[in-house]
């Protein structure tokens, strides 16, 4: 006979345990377990079925795998837990009794010191592993370095989250890896491809950041304290890959001054020479890290050279033979125009990396010079300067310096009567002073680019140098579309021109609702208000308009006959397009030669009448009914043609095909909603500026 099986014994109760038995069985504290889960990377899991696991009970319990419990049995922390509690306890007892002395020494020497190295070997077993979690703690680590100092944030901690943030910064700036950026309300996303790795990382904008009490700064410390062990590593390695000490010598005087990415001196590894055969008795000869850069900046000079040398003869060619002009990068069109969308070929990473490497770059005072500076050398400037009072470690700080060739400015156009008043040249020069500098918003200097900080930014984006012209100061900006969302076929598109993105006959209806609407509201407006104070007849426009919703004044008690009629009006209305009156002829019978003898004979009246700007109106108002009739005809015979072809296709793809078509006309009308706004702004600007 077969012993019965006892509930709880196996199955989904054996295979989940609850927090409470988990931290029981660790014999250690509640704060201390969520630390090493945290550390271990275990975390709370989700049964299918609670009652079977807590055996009938349905409180909100958590839960974790019975299996991450008994690893966590053999992990070495908890043996530093341990410690660490017994010699708090001394600490305490020592405090207690007023022996502050004894506390001091048992916290400087007894503190153990825990290491998380064999917790980073055991989660990230391959160093692509940790490229792959590293969007999280970047993202983490660059929080905490711009967070002010408080009692649960120490000065170390956020010391060490900037010094760790630039270094790695400093490995993009020579790998050339980042990618892409894009600014939004929460911060600056920035990308990066490192060994084949797409990494993406926040940074927050460098505003006066209020922690409030709802925060627990223990659990986020936690993160802080095993993303920084992590990111150590990565940066370990990154650095030795491509032949640099690490870590980089770092100059405290520079960081106090603001130097941030300048304060870290980058040094290459110590390479022996191959020139003399090294023996058992002799030392290697090695070259210094200062030797490497003289000679590799000997062979950049020469091939420096040796490019000047080619692009004068390649302009010689050009211009003798200018019929022959290509771009350097084809672009592939459709013939077709619902034919898909031909991927593009891109600028190779070399010439992405040394896109900004010609120019010499001037930040003025109120842009955001830590992220210009880190994108701008990223993309090979070697040479960003800005005003001395923004940190150490610029290029230059003379803004009328004649090297520089592009600026980058953040304030409007001002008028000159807002400027203050400049002296004379003659009158300076008489009294031996020396003349005033002539800087921007006043004057700009001759031969320097004036752009605004989005260009940048556009610029990296689409991997190529935009007009700055767009980018001018006080001029209205292009759109700044996120670089990692495509525009998919029918959706709207804000660098597509308007005219591009319409379909038939859509600009023709917009404007006859827009005339419509200014004839309404000239009608409001010329209503005279009455004793009451309010418009008359504003009521008969909204019931001509039929403006009122469905189910408004259904409980209104009224005749059958009016019912039926209403009923009957509804019907004619919903027929419109079939039934138009006996006295009238359908749209599709009447012919071009009627159509414009009709449309004659109204000119002839309008001309008759003497009114000119009536006749314009209703030729023009003919025109757009008559584009706006054929589209919609054309419309109607796609969809009815649409039909016929679905009713063949079996019932269960003729749902699927309803459920797309669904999703495919919500999003249509989205993007109409968006044309006509963006329509109705551009016929706004237009009015201005003819005025």
């Amino acid at each position: 006979m077969t012993r019965i099986k006892k509930k709880g014994t196996s199955g989904a109760a054996k295979n989940y345990i609850t927090r409470t038995r988990a931290v029981k069985k660790l014999q250690i504290s509640l704060p201390d377990f969520r630390r090493l889960c945290i550390f271990k990377g275990i975390y709370p899991r989700e049964p299918r079925n609670k009652k079977k696991v807590s055996k009938g009970s349905t409180a909100a319990t958590t839960f974790y795998y019975t299996k991450d419990i008994q690893y966590l049995l053999h992990e070495p922390l908890l043996n530093k837990f341990r410690e660490h509690k017994a010699v708090a306890k001394k600490i305490g007892r020592a405090l207690g009794r007023g022996e502050i002395g004894d506390a001091a020494r048992l916290e400087k020497t007894h503190i153990p010191k825990i290491k998380l190295d064999h917790i980073i070997k055991e989660r990230y077993p391959t160093f692509i592993d940790a490229l792959r979690d590293l969007d999280d703690a970047l993202s983490m680590l660059c929080l905490f370095a711009n967070l002010p100092s408080t009692p649960h944030v120490p000065p170390k901690t956020i010391a060490l989250c900037q010094r760790l943030c630039h270094e790695f910064e400093h490995y993009v700036i020579v790998s050339h890896s980042l990618r892409k950026s894009f600014l939004s309300i929460k911060g600056i996303y920035y990308q990066a491809t490192i060994q084949g790795q797409d990494i993406m990382w926040l940074v927050p904008y460098r505003f006066v950041q209020r922690t409030g009490g709802d925060i627990d700064f223990r659990i986020m410390g936690t993160f802080v304290e095993f993303y920084t062990t992590l990111l150590g590593f990565v940066n370990f390695r990154l650095y030795t890959s491509i032949g640099l000490v690490y870590p980089p010598k770092f100059n405290a005087k520079s960081d106090e001054d603001g130097g941030e990415l300048g304060a870290f001196q980058l040094e290459g590894k110590v390479v022996p020479r191959e020139d003399k055969p090294t023996t058992n008795d002799d030392a290697p000869q090695a070259i210094t890290s200062a030797e490497a850069q003289a000679e590799a900046d000997k062979v950049a000079a020469l091939a420096i050279s040796e490019q000047e040398k080619e692009d004068e003869t390649s302009t010689a060619l050009v211009k003798a033979d200018s019929e022959e002009n290509t771009e350097a990068i084809d672009t592939f069109e459709t013939t077709a125009q619902d034919a898909d969308i031909l991927p593009q070929p891109q600028a190779s990473s070399s010439e992405i990396a040394s896109l900004f490497a010609p120019f010499t770059i001037y930040l003025s005072r109120e842009t955001p010079r830590a992220p210009l500076e880190f994108i701008l050398k990223a993309f090979g400037c070697k040479r960003v300067g800005w005003d001395g009072i923004l940190g150490d470690g610029a290029f230059t700080t003379n803004e009328s310096d004649p090297a520089i060739t592009h600026q980058i400015v953040d304030r409007p156009a001002l008028p000159s009567e807002s400027l203050p008043q400049v002296p004379d040249v003659a009158e300076t020069e008489t009294r031996g002073a020396a003349p005033p500098k002539a800087q921007w918003p006043r004057s700009t200097m001759p031969g320097r680019t004036y752009v605004q900080p989005q260009w940048v930014w556009d610029c990296i984006n689409q991997a190529k140098l935009l007009r700055p012209d767009l980018y001018a100061p006080g001029a209205e900006l292009p759109p700044h579309l996120n670089p990692w969302v495509k525009p998919k076929k029918g959706q709207y598109d804000p660098n597509v021109p308007l005219e591009e993105q319409e379909l038939e006959g859509e600009a023709e209806a917009f404007e006859d609702d827009e005339e419509e609407i200014e004839g309404k509201v000239s009608d409001v407006e010329e209503v005279q208000p009455t004793k009451d104070g309010a418009l008359a007849g504003v009521e008969a426009i909204i019931d001509r308009d039929s403006s009122v919703e469905a189910g408004e004044g259904m409980d209104v008690a009224g005749s059958e006959s009016e019912s039926s009629n209403s009923d009957s009006v509804s019907d004619q209305e919903a027929g419109g397009d079939e039934w138009e009156g006996f006295d009238s002829e359908p749209e599709s019978e009447i012919s071009d030669t009627e159509a414009a003898r009709r449309q004659h004979q109204r000119e002839l009246e309008a001309e008759a009448t003497g009114s000119a700007v009536q006749l314009a109106a209703t030729t023009t108002k003919s025109k757009n009914a008559e584009i706006r009739k054929k589209a919609e005809k054309k419309r109607k015979q796609e969809q009815e043609e649409k039909e016929r072809l679905k009713m063949m296709l079996p019932r269960r793809k003729r749902k699927l095909l309803e459920r797309i078509e669904y999703g495919a006309n919500k999003r249509d009308k989205e993007a109409e909603v968006l044309r006509k706004k963006r329509r109705r702004i551009e016929n706004a600007k237009r009015a201005a500026e003819a005025v």
